[in-house]
């Protein structure tokens, strides 16, 4: 289902315009480790800034990138300087009103 925007996660957005994506800097890295998590659900910009924003809140993690896919399967790359938990991630998430398809790092 589409809003008046045409963006169909509700938001009432249209663009990226105005968009600020970052992440969350590590006071000390002790290791790094990447973790690729496949997110359905997302539609806009404003999908992938409620997605960043939960995942950066998590304990642990120093970075995140997405990848949107529109419709479909999108990626979000997870830099943590420790151990963190898939639970963790995908508590995240859902958080964000988006579902876990899986998790490799």
């Amino acid at each position: 289902m589409s809003n008046e925007t045409g963006c169909n996660c509700g938001c009432g957005t249209n663009s990226n315009e105005g968009l600020t994506i970052g992440s969350r800097p590590a006071a000390e890295t002790v290791s790094r480790n990447d973790i690729t998590l496949k997110i359905d659900g997302m539609t806009c910009g404003h999908c992938v800034s409620s997605v960043t924003e939960e995942l950066s809140a998590v304990p642990g993690v120093r970075k995140v990138e997405v990848d949107l896919s529109a419709g479909g399967t999108s990626t979000a790359t997870v830099t943590t300087d420790v151990a963190v938990e898939n639970s963790a991630l995908e508590a995240a998430i859902v958080e964000a009103g988006y579902s876990l398809v899986s998790v490799n790092s």
